[in-house]
């Protein structure tokens, strides 16, 4: 603003110096054209004189020659003059883009009003900058700044390093303080909508606070989504929040009715029968049982076990009389990418939610819920963070003391990690997924097919939404790194391989487990001798 001002008062100075340089050439041009004194004229040659006629057009000639040099000079110091006014101009045009009149956020004690009116303006085009309406086109899933997802008692977080934990309980009182100074606002707005003083509505309480996702870019401010339970069991109200490194500020207050959100969750498989009666047991019990508004697609590769699958499916279509299901039987290679691709395009009614599940994952309904909450088509892709579970037979020590599955699910340090480097379990529209391309059909057997597909969401428009989640699991099992993968993908089994199966303290323990017998054998003989 200070440089628009300045511009201002120089651009009068500027007109004043052009109109004085068009006068200067114009009395120049007057003296030009003034005959001289006797005493500055040349000789004229005298009238009957055989040279009078040449010379008379020799001294015409040359003035006229005076004046078109004047006219050249004067046409060109127009021009400078010109080309210096339009830099100028330019030069204004650029500093008002870049600082338009409403974000000038410098103290008008003058004038109060202003000052607060310019502050708020430019507080709000912080929010225009954050990915808060439309997504922003990055270079690599590693620019993208992931979301942590908390609840009334605890966070979620991702960055847990050695001594922090993926589940904080209690939270550490900065933190406690900024969430619950949010909820109360999210009440606090629930409870006063706009434009809606006369009508009756319920009174929103902090118990009515489903789950929230925040994030903070470090150049524009925090980001909040807050879901709350709605009317009906399933309707939600979700408050979106922004903090721009000041107050923090409304951004949206939206119904949300997901009662007829269908859920496609698409398995690809081959073999691994007894994995799959597993999986069916937790699909049964919480996508037909408890939330009622799903379908499953199984896309099988080869006739090895494929009976044994199809009777397993057949089974638990009986036993709950569950008739959404697709069975698409492929006979070649496994191909986890083609398989989910395969199944995403065999859909064929309205715009479904697809969820990329493996056969190994356990889900809760209310990550169904987060699912379908975390996706909008055209607008919102969903990359939760699973918890991994490490190898139960390290964690409880004998295969005898090892708790039911459900007992094991605990978001513990010593129980598994946030798999962070996985990309694999995805909710998005299945419009979404086909006007981005779909997978890259080109990549066989295990790896690299989901952080493609993620990579395309990162380049496009879409907001992804990426933040741990406590309904979603990664089921251990002993993985095997075939030959026949490329060293890149034999690396990542690998990478893979060795975080799944203990902490770092455990595998510690692993490591110097001599060492440790030897001085527990030491100090028995210590103690033997005093």
């Amino acid at each position: 603003m200070m440089l628009r001002r300045g511009f201002i008062l120089f651009f009068p100075r500027l007109v004043g110096l052009l109109v004085v340089a068009c006068c200067s050439v114009s009395i120049v041009y007057m003296l030009a054209c003034t005959p001289r004194g006797d005493n500055q004229q040349p000789a004229l040659p005298r009238v009957h004189s055989p040279t009078a006629k040449e010379g008379y057009e020799v001294i015409l000639q040359e003035r006229e020659e005076q004046h078109h040099n004047y006219i050249i000079s004067l046409k060109k110091q127009i021009a400078q003059l010109k080309a210096e006014l339009q830099g100028r101009s330019e030069q204004l045009k650029n500093m008002e883009d870049q600082h338009p009149e409403p974000l000038d956020t410098q103290p008008d004690h003058s004038n109060p009003e202003k000052a607060q009116a310019n502050l708020l303006a430019f507080l709000r085009s912080q929010i225009d900058k954050a990915e808060v309406h439309s997504g922003v086109k990055l270079s690599t899933e590693y620019a993208a700044v992931p979301f942590e997802s908390f609840t009334l008692q605890k966070v979620y977080q991702l960055e847990t390093g050695l001594t922090r934990h993926p589940e904080e309980k209690p939270v550490r009182k900065d933190k406690r303080d900024e969430l619950i100074q949010v909820i109360e606002l999210a009440v606090g707005s629930l409870n006063n909508p706009e434009g809606d003083g006369n009508a009756k509505h319920r009174v929103y309480t902090a118990s009515d606070f489903v789950e929230g996702i925040y994030r903070t870019e470090k150049d524009k401010g925090t980001l909040y989504e807050l879901t709350f339970k709605g009317d009906t069991k399933h309707q939600f109200k979700k408050i979106v929040l922004f903090r721009p490194f000041g107050p923090v500020m409304k951004v949206k207050n939206e119904n949300v009715n997901v009662a007829d959100t269908l859920i496609n969750v698409i398995v690809p498989l081959a073999k691994r029968a007894s994995k799959f009666r597993q999986f069916m047991q937790n699909f049964r019990e919480m996508g037909i049982q408890q939330d009622r508004r799903i379908h499953l697609t199984v896309v099988y590769f080869g006739k090895e076990q494929m009976n044994e699958v199809k009777s397993i499916l057949e089974n638990t279509s009986k036993s709950a009389n569950f008739k959404n299901f697709t069975f698409i039987h492929l006979n070649e290679e496994f191909s986890r990418g083609k398989g989910l691709d395969v199944g995403a395009r065999f859909w064929k009614g309205n715009n479904v939610v697809l969820f990329f599940c493996d056969v190994d994952i356990y889900f809760t309904a209310e990550f169904l819920n987060s699912c379908r909450l975390n996706t909008q088509p055209g607008k919102k892709v969903f990359y939760p963070v699973l918890f991994s579970q490490y190898n139960p037979s390290i964690i409880y020590g004998h295969r005898d003391s090892i708790p039911s599955l459900e007992q094991q699910l605990i978001i513990k340090k010593e129980n598994g990690f946030w798999r962070d480097f996985g990309f694999g379990m995805t909710c998005q529209y299945r419009s979404d997924f086909i006007n981005i391309g779909g997978f890259d059909l080109d990549i066989k057997g295990w790896g690299g097919e989901d952080v493609h597909l993620y990579r395309k969401y990162l380049h496009s428009n879409l907001i992804v939404i990426r933040t741990p989640v406590r309904g979603l699991f990664h089921l251990w099992h002993e993985k095997q790194c075939l030959d026949e993968l490329t060293p890149e993908q034999y690396k990542m089994c690998m990478q893979s391989k060795a975080m799944n199966e203990a902490s770092h303290g455990q595998l510690g323990m692993l490591v110097f487990k001599q060492e440790i017998e030897t001085h527990l054998h030491r100090q028995k003989l210590s103690s033997k001798k005093t």
